[in-house]
């Protein structure tokens, strides 16, 4: 935007995190990853880290829901990555789920209760969201140079191809194969042939055929590989020699003669594999073959860096990538022809509204930052038509491909969007846990109060206001005689306290 100091950094501030620990949960479809860690000097220090496999994926039925069993083991997991996370602000701690729960249709059954367990918000992030991440993450292990980078990261249902420079993301996608479901898939009883192994090559060659084009086209000087499966494809071929470091063709060649000799996966028994992976090895090394062939790779090296590294990186936010939200936000006010002026407005109320509640409704960075973002955009559906505009924002919010914001934070601010006229959308407030459905109803409160304020597009007769809180009440004094002086605002205020009684607020306007 023009004024970029004006608009909230997608980063969390330096200085308020500094010495702080801070967390992030993968929700991955074959593992589970903690990260916990502390930020000093610059740098991001892991002080602990656990994995747990618990293949979410493979829990998914034919009518497209997690079946209990496979929610259970997750719940079980979360339950002990609880303890370490304890007492920890809940903006310190990121948990996403990626391409699981992407594709589960019950999956707010499985979060709810994910919710409860950590006490923090569970976020099922985008394919190309999960592909960025996972570059910032990746890129962070690596020299600062200037070439341009491929990363491949193999998880258990989806696989990412990104193309970045530096810290910088050019080209993203998530491919509908994973280790896991192509398990499934292809291996259903561990039989492991000839015949199998190719079918699942092939419909991998087939996944990567629809981006070859525009990959090849960009270009890459070094490739890099992240998550269990590349991993675990370089230590089998370090361990038997084939190669020092880093994964080659012909290796990968002679891994697949070697399973396929073996013929089960319970049979499969090769020296720097970990043993609770070798049932989806044969479906991993068919997919990274795949990739390798399909984009002609020479070597890959694997990087330590993935997803839960990327979370961490963004929360801290080096100020490599912490514009990723900027740039967005300033795409969809072009896009949609939002009227800045207007919008920086409404966000300068709505965030003074905010810093005078924030204490007694125990509001956080978070929160600002979805309520900052929803004043940016609350006319974006005007761009469609003015009748019933917030309802068509809300729609367009939610199905935009928004980098830097998770699918959790787009519904937050399509749901604002959505309330900030006429009357509260209650019920669209209902598949939400009582603790977030309070704040973002609370949240919506304060971006109506800023709009009122604004009824007349113009900040040079706004008076200096106070808000305060108390449980459900808000009073609000704009001074002696202003609203006498401003009728229109006035019954803005009268229906704005008829809508809130709905709700179970109280608004007093003095």
């Amino acid at each position: 935007m023009g004024d970029q100091q004006s608009m909230d950094a997608k980063a969390v501030s330096t200085n308020e995190r500094a010495h702080e620990l801070i967390a992030a949960i993968d929700l991955g479809s074959n593992s589970f990853h903690l990260i916990v860690a502390r930020y000093e000097h610059g740098e991001i220090r892991p002080i602990e880290r656990i994995g747990e496999k618990v293949q979410l994926a493979a829990g998914i039925d034919a009518e497209g829901n997690l079946d209990q069993r496979s929610m259970r083991r997750g719940w079980a997991c979360l339950r002990r990555f609880a303890q370490y996370i304890e007492g920890m602000k809940p903006d310190l701690v990121r948990v996403v789920g990626t391409k699981a729960l992407r594709m589960a249709r019950n999956r707010r059954e499985f979060t709810r209760t994910a919710e409860s367990i950590l006490k923090c918000p569970v976020e099922v992030i985008s394919g190309r969201e999960e592909a960025r991440l996972i570059y910032l993450g990746a890129s962070h292990t690596q020299a600062d140079d200037h070439g341009q980078r491929l990363v491949v990261d193999i998880g258990g249902g989806s696989t990412e191809l990104i193309i970045g420079k530096r810290f910088e993301p050019k080209l993203l996608e998530s491919l509908h194969m994973g280790c896991v479901v192509f398990s499934t898939r292809f291996f259903p009883d561990g039989e492991v042939t000839a015949d199998r192994f190719d079918q699942a090559y092939y419909a991998a060659r087939l996944e990567v055929l629809n981006v070859l084009k525009s990959y090849r086209r960009l270009g890459w000087d070094e490739v890099l590989g992240s998550s269990g499966t590349i991993k675990s494809v370089e230590q089998v071929l370090v361990a038997s020699g084939v190669t020092e470091q880093g994964i080659t063709r012909a290796g990968m060649e002679s891994l697949r003669q070697q399973v396929i000799e073996m013929g089960h996966v319970d049979r499969i028994q090769l020296d720097g594999l970990r043993p609770d992976r070798s049932t989806i090895f044969p479906a991993g090394l068919a997919i990274l073959s795949a990739v390798f062939d399909a984009l002609r790779l020479k070597r890959m090296r694997y990087s330590d860096g993935a997803l839960r590294e990327g979370l961490l990186y963004d929360m801290v936010g080096s100020q490599q990538h912490e514009y990723v939200r900027e740039r967005t936000l300033n795409a969809l006010i072009d896009r949609y022809r939002i009227d800045r002026k207007h919008a920086r407005r409404v966000r300068k109320q709505a965030l003074g509204c905010f810093r005078q509640v924030a204490e007694s409704w125990r509001l956080g960075s978070y929160e600002r930052e979805i309520l900052s973002t929803a004043a940016w955009l609350h006319e974006l559906g005007m761009a469609v038509s003015h009748t019933r505009y917030h309802k068509h924002g809300d729609y367009l919010v939610r199905h935009s491909d928004m980098l830097g914001f998770t699918s959790y934070e787009q519904r937050a601010v399509a749901l604002l969007i959505r309330s900030h006229r006429r009357s509260l959308p209650v019920h669209l407030y209902e598949n939400m846990s009582s603790y977030y459905r309070d704040r973002i109803l609370r949240l919506s409160i304060l971006l109506r109060l800023s709009i009122v304020l604004n009824h007349i597009r113009s900040e040079d007769s706004l008076p200096e206001y106070r808000l305060g809180v108390e449980g459900t009440t808000l009073t609000l004094n704009l001074g002696s005689g202003w609203l006498h002086q401003h009728p229109l605002i006035r019954a803005d205020f009268e229906r704005e306290v008829t809508l809130l009684e709905k709700v179970g607020y109280t608004l007093e306007v003095q």
